[in-house]
């Protein structure tokens, strides 16, 4: 038997940083975003014996526990370790874990993969968490028990998936409102918007605490204030089908948030995204924290292929990609019904077999 949980990496559109304390909790954070078709993979394979046996498919790496130990956060792999600390794992398994992004890609990384451990874990113990709740306690794990600084949008993205505006007020006061979008609108949307990875990398925790440090300047709170009102703006725009504005209102937003830490951007990602609005584009932003990752522009149609190429240019990487409408999932698979010795079909004209 195998268990797999998958949960998607998101894009968000607004308002990002304003799901971080202490802003949330006295001004109430707001979210536009959705997730997208790349994921957080985990794999678990019960053993018969006291062996948890972690492996990290993208950074090589192999981590092993005795289920009659404590569980001690050593740098290496302690996103699992929280994570079988806290569903109480006592039985042997092997953990396998992948990505389709690299962490400090913005794209929400490291509380997808906590997401989909937990949904795994879940999964395998017969433990029924609604997605509250399950978002709820991969934030737990991953600020609380690990003491990663961040904020909520990750993991209630991965967990809800599709397109949310998402309210905060503190941890016991969230709100997901998923959106009724026209399918004409996403596929307008998904055409007119492009992916591209700039080459870096970012620490989102250092960029976080820098954006805390300066929450009681004057400038920086003005600014949090203008993205979160901009995350209600972008939603009733997307709602109306109004991508135009949309494009422009991306713009004003990454504009707001590079006021909030000196830390967001660098020169690099300022070129980029100035080489993307001369070829035509309406708008951008970096995703997550900031600092590196990946970029999102907004550009119309006919200027999509400028765009692309300007940005190519610019030492950008262009990314496929789609939007995901599903968030975290489980399933159970037998790896035994592949286990054939030979395959029989029978068709029009005769039968074959073929020995496998």
């Amino acid at each position: 038997m195998i268990i797999r949980g998958r949960a998607p990496l998101r894009v968000s559109f607004g308002g990002g940083g304003t799901d971080v304390a202490p802003f949330c909790i006295e001004q109430g954070g707001a979210i536009i975003g959705s997730t997208i078709n790349k994921y957080a993979y985990c794999s678990i394979v019960p053993r018969q014996d006291d062996q948890i046996i972690v492996h990290s498919l993208d950074f090589d790496m192999t981590v092993k526990y005795n289920t009659k130990e404590n569980y001690v956060y050593d740098g290496r792999l302690d996103l699992v370790t929280a994570a079988l600390k806290a569903m109480d794992i006592k039985q042997g398994c092997e953990v396998y874990l992948q990505c389709d992004a690299p962490p400090g890609s913005g794209l929400g990384t490291s509380s997808t993969v906590m997401v989909a451990l937990l949904t795994a874990m879940a999964r395998w113990k017969g433990v029924e968490l609604d997605s509250y709740a399950m978002a709820d306690l991969a934030y737990q794990v991953e600020r609380e028990d690990l003491k990663i600084d961040g904020g909520y949008q990750d993991q209630y993205a991965a967990t809800f998936g599709g397109f949310n505006f998402i309210e905060f007020h503190g941890r016991n006061n969230v709100v997901v409102n998923p959106l009724r979008i026209k399918k004409e609108i996403i596929h307008e949307l998904q055409y007119n918007l492009l992916l591209c990875y700039t080459g870096n990398v970012h620490v989102s925790a250092n960029i976080i605490k820098d954006q805390v440090s300066n929450y009681e300047k004057k400038d920086p709170f003005e600014a949090m204030c203008e993205v979160k009102a901009l995350a209600y703006a972008m939603k009733d725009e997307l709602l109306k089908g109004n991508l135009y504005s949309f494009g422009k209102l991306l713009d004003y937003g990454w504009k707001s948030k590079k006021r909030m830490s000196s830390k967001i951007t660098t020169p690099q990602i300022d070129e980029l995204y100035e080489e993307a609005l001369k070829a035509g584009a309406l708008g951008g932003k970096l995703l997550g924290a900031g600092g590196g990752g990946f970029l999102l522009v907004y550009c119309p149609y006919n200027v999509r292929h400028k765009v692309a190429a300007r940005m190519e240019a610019a030492g950008g990487q262009l990314t496929d990609w789609n939007f995901e409408l599903r968030g975290a999932q489980s399933w159970i698979t037998d790896e035994s019904r592949w286990d054939y010795q030979d395959v029989s079909v029978s068709i029009p004209g005769g039968q074959y077999q073929f020995h496998l």
